[in-house]
């Protein structure tokens, strides 16, 4: 059973899908990753989903948003 995340009319992508570019995109730093928070914007409009969901993903996987666009995470 797959589960799809991605919104609108477009091809629906697979969470697995979004997941690995998560960690694929997310650097190493003292044993921690990170994705910056613009990062995260563009992979939630690449994959045609809510930033909320690549934010729970993140949450899932133990990637910290750094570089908060709105100052709440550095």
């Amino acid at each position: 059973m797959h589960n799809h995340i991605c919104f609108g009319e477009e091809k629906m992508c697979d969470e697995k899908d979004l997941v690995n570019a998560v960690l694929e995109r997310a650097r190493q730093a003292d044993g921690k990753r990170h994705l910056s928070c613009a990062r995260a914007f563009e992979l939630a409009q690449q994959f045609n989903t809510k930033v909320i969901e690549v934010g729970r993903i993140c949450n899932q996987q133990n990637v910290r948003i750094c570089n908060c666009q709105l100052g709440c995470f550095k």
